[in-house]
């Protein structure tokens, strides 16, 4: 009878270990086809090392994205970055943490950037580099059953921490913002990770108004996921009343959409964001909701 039971536990385990690497892989698509709503304007620094250090002062960005059905396990994903700018050169630091189910990845890389000035409209041309670690595993503490299964160790001794970094360059000035990067440098190579990001990043954006009232900065973005189709993001920034209010939208070739109301003062600004789901996921849950703060410190008068 025992065994009965043991061997039910130990089924039990197997099946929602197997449902739960399903979801989590369908979560993982989501995530890379999704990413932070905050990267493309607030903290472009999460998408392109090469942007550490752009502004000056020292800034604090979090964010923090949840899927929006209220379900046990649902994914989440959170970011926390600084970078400072010292004269010519920016340094960063990045964590980004996501959760699905019993699923937990989290990535922490630190970043050296290079701004070299061109001359006259604040232009710049940046290069930067980040090196750093992932670690992948399952939570066996959040297993309801036989939590000491082997199935278990077996996931998380196949998926060691290991090394990744990030290169990126960019142009900048007061009205253009040329970027391209090469995320995600691993030096091992692991067929079990989920945790794939995009293998090279380009965008293109143009500021246009100059004045204090309405600005309104369109851009392109493209980029490459591994093991899917390429996508390519276009929207805008739209800011207005001396920069304090601003509306963003930015439409997916994978058929979702990411709409965004920002409030900005001079030293923190607060964003939220709503990303509808990808067509290929709307059996999953009906979109993604995420918070994202800025915080600016020890800024130069």
């Amino acid at each position: 009878m025992r065994s009965k039971i043991y061997s039910y536990k130990k089924s039990t385990v197997i099946a929602a270990f197997i449902a739960g690497v399903s979801i989590l892989s369908a979560s993982t698509v989501k995530a890379q086809l999704n990413p932070f709503g905050s990267q493309y304007f607030q903290n472009q620094y999460l998408f392109n090392p090469a942007m550490a250090g752009i502004n000056s002062g020292l800034n604090v960005n979090l964010a923090y994205s949840k899927q929006g059905v209220s379900v046990d396990g649902a994914q989440n994903m959170q970011a926390i970055s600084l970078d400072y700018q010292a004269k010519k050169v920016g340094l960063g630091l990045s964590v980004y943490n996501e959760n699905s189910g019993l699923f937990r990845t989290t990535r922490a890389v630190a970043t050296y950037a290079y701004h070299i000035d061109l001359g006259g409209n604040n232009q710049k041309l940046s290069f930067g580099l980040s090196a750093g670690f992932v670690n992948q595993h399952l939570e066996s503490s959040n297993v309801v059953g036989t939590f000491n299964d082997p199935s278990i160790s077996h996931y998380n001794d196949n998926n060691p921490t290991y090394f990744d970094g990030d290169f990126g360059v960019s142009y900048t000035s007061n009205t253009l913002t040329l970027q391209a990067a090469l995320p995600d440098i691993k030096t091992v190579s692991n067929a079990n990770n989920t945790a794939e990001r995009e293998i090279f990043f380009t965008s293109a954006s143009y500021k246009f108004g100059g004045s204090a009232d309405v600005n309104v900065e369109p851009k392109v973005v493209f980029r490459q996921v591994r093991g899917f189709d390429k996508i390519v993001d276009a929207g805008a920034n739209l800011s207005f009343a001396q920069n304090a209010f601003s509306l963003q939208g930015m439409y997916h070739s994978s058929n979702s959409a990411t709409f965004g109301f920002g409030l900005n003062k001079s030293s923190y600004s607060i964003l939220a964001f709503y990303t509808t789901n990808t067509s290929a996921l709307n059996a999953y849950n009906n979109g993604d909701v995420e918070v994202s703060l800025r915080f600016n410190f020890l800024k130069s008068k």
